[in-house]
């Protein structure tokens, strides 16, 4: 099972990229492409279309101001979508962005995570691959269990 990464511009490229990073760390195969709503319409329809049949289990479209990408891309496509908001250079503090994709409207849902969670994306699209695969699941059990071991290191820290 594969992820698809895609974003609207290159240039969320560096939030994007706490996206693969993550998936590549669960040995999850990632496929990234730029994908936009406003500028190659007809790339987005096919890949909305297509991408249920090459292997993807799981969406996770990044997009900045007006944001459409993700919803675009849920309205076409029967897998699940991640939108992430991204804080680009023509964004509103990048508010825009979060309630693009935030307020989606009945029958056509995101999941939607923070301004520049690229990395949450990530997370959430490799917990839906390991509700179905065993070895995913068992790393993403691991992962927890590090983040938990992390923070009671840096408690023991504080107190010496």
């Amino acid at each position: 099972m594969k992820v698809a990464v895609i974003m609207g511009s290159i240039s969320d490229m560096p939030v994007m990229q706490d996206a693969i990073d993550i998936l590549k760390s669960f040995d999850i195969e990632v496929e990234v492409d730029i994908v936009s709503a406003h500028r190659t319409p007809e790339k987005l329809f096919d890949f909305s279309n297509k991408a249920h049949t090459r292997g993807i289990a799981v969406i996770i479209a990044g997009a900045g101001g007006a944001a459409h990408l993700p919803g675009m891309v849920a309205s076409m496509s029967p897998l699940p979508v991640i939108g992430v908001p991204v804080k680009s250079s023509n964004s509103i503090d990048g508010w825009d962005s979060v309630l693009s994709i935030l307020q989606m409207p009945g029958g056509v849902p995101v999941a939607t995570v923070a301004l520049n969670g690229a990395k949450n994306a990530g997370i959430l699209a490799a917990q839906i691959i390991g509700s179905q695969d065993k070895a995913i699941m068992d790393k993403m059990i691991a992962y927890k269990q590090s983040l938990k071991e992390a923070v009671y290191k840096s408690s023991e820290g504080l107190k010496k």
